[in-house]
C-alpha cells in the first residue's frame, strides 16, 4: 500500500512539474512574438514605406478610425501638413529629438498616393502625435522639441 501511495505521489509530481514547464515554455514563446512592421504601398507609383514604430499596428488595428470614415482629400490635406512639418523637424536635428524624426519623407502633394497609403499615413501621424506627445499640425508649437 505504502508502494502504491509513493508510486502515485511520484506520479503526480511529476505530471505536476512536466505540466509548469511546458505552461512556462509556451508564456517565453508568446512574449518573444514581435510586432509586424506595417507597410505603406502602392506598387502601381513604386512607393513604400515601412513603419517599425512599436505600438502603431496595434493602434491602427484598434484605436484608429475604419477606411472611409475620412475622404481621401481630406487625409491627403492633413498628410500635407503633417509631412512638411515632419520634414522641417527632420533637417533640424539639433533643434528637434532626431530619435523622433529621423527620416526626411519624400513626399510630392502633386501625386495621388492612394487611399491606402493616405490612410496609413495619416494615422501614423495620429499615432505618433499621441505616442510621442508632439503636435505636427503647426510649426511653431513647442512639443517635441529637445529640451
Amino acid at each position: 500500500m505504502r508502494l502504491l501511495k509513493y508510486s502515485v505521489g511520484i506520479f503526480l509530481l511529476g505530471i505536476f512539474l512536466y505540466s509548469c514547464s511546458v505552461s512556462s515554455t509556451q508564456n517565453v514563446v508568446k512574449s518573444k512574438e514581435k510586432e509586424e512592421p506595417v507597410v505603406i504601398a502602392n506598387d502601381s507609383l513604386e512607393y513604400e514605406v515601412i513603419i517599425f514604430d512599436v505600438g502603431f499596428n496595434y493602434y491602427l488595428n484598434s484605436q484608429a478610425r475604419p477606411v472611409g470614415f475620412y475622404s481621401q482629400n481630406y487625409m491627403e490635406t492633413w498628410n500635407n501638413i503633417y509631412i512638411t512639418n515632419w520634414n522641417i523637424r527632420a533637417q533640424n536635428p539639433t533643434r528637434y529629438n532626431a530619435s523622433i524624426y529621423a527620416n526626411v519623407i519624400d513626399w510630392d502633394p502633386n501625386i495621388d498616393y492612394g487611399l491606402d497609403v493616405n490612410y496609413k499615413l495619416f494615422n501614423y501621424f495620429q499615432f505618433a502625435q499621441i505616442k510621442y506627445q508632439m503636435r505636427l499640425d503647426t510649426e511653431n508649437t513647442r512639443v517635441g522639441r529637445i529640451r
